[in-house]
């Protein structure tokens, strides 16, 4: 039998009440308020305990930021996250290289059960990974909802909500989010 953990990773239902997943989330939280509450000239470009949850090249992280548990999250050379970045990664969030991320970015992985009872009883959940390609600018105040991947090159305008794939060097504005234009 599967655990909630492993049903997650698998983007099946889980419920999100679970020991070990709580562990994780204590740990993350630990980390999260160390990057948020050092000095930046102690913290450095991200701070160590969440440096240690989070797989990435020379990110840079600006405080105060939020996961939940960083261990999912995978950040490519030369990314830089703006203050106020949330990334909620129930499943795998994979930021390519050279990306930035405006201030108050937030990134959601899961989607919780219509059901009342199933989401606020049982805590039933599914989580989607979300994944930007190379060189992707997100604005500030964006939203990525689950499951999304945005292409190399493409720019999400400020304020934007994304529901659906965007196309490399695709210019997307909105809510939801809809092509403005192609850079070719």
């Amino acid at each position: 039998m599967k655990t909630e953990r492993q049903k997650m990773a698998a983007g099946e239902w889980y419920t999100c009440l679970d020991d070990e997943l709580e562990a994780l989330r204590v740990t993350a939280r630990s980390a999260v308020h160390q990057h948020n509450t050092l000095p930046p000239e102690e913290r450095g470009p991200i701070g160590p305990k969440l440096a240690a949850l989070i797989k990435s090249g020379n990110a840079i992280i600006e405080a105060p930021f939020h996961c939940a548990y960083g261990i999912n999250i995978h950040l490519g050379d030369q990314v830089f996250l703006n203050a106020g970045c949330t990334i909620l990664d129930t499943a795998t969030v994979t930021i390519g290289d050279q990306c930035q991320l405006g201030p108050n970015v937030q990134i959601y992985c899961a989607e919780h059960h219509q059901d009342p009872v199933k989401r606020n009883v049982e805590g039933l959940e599914v989580a989607y990974p979300v994944t930007l390609g190379n060189r992707v600018w997100i604005g500030g105040g964006a939203i990525l909802l689950a499951g999304v991947t945005i292409g190399d090159g493409a720019v999400v305008g400020a304020g934007s909500v994304v529901t659906k794939d965007v196309a490399p060097g695709a210019v997307v504005v909105g809510n939801p989010a809809r092509v403005i234009q192609r850079r070719g």
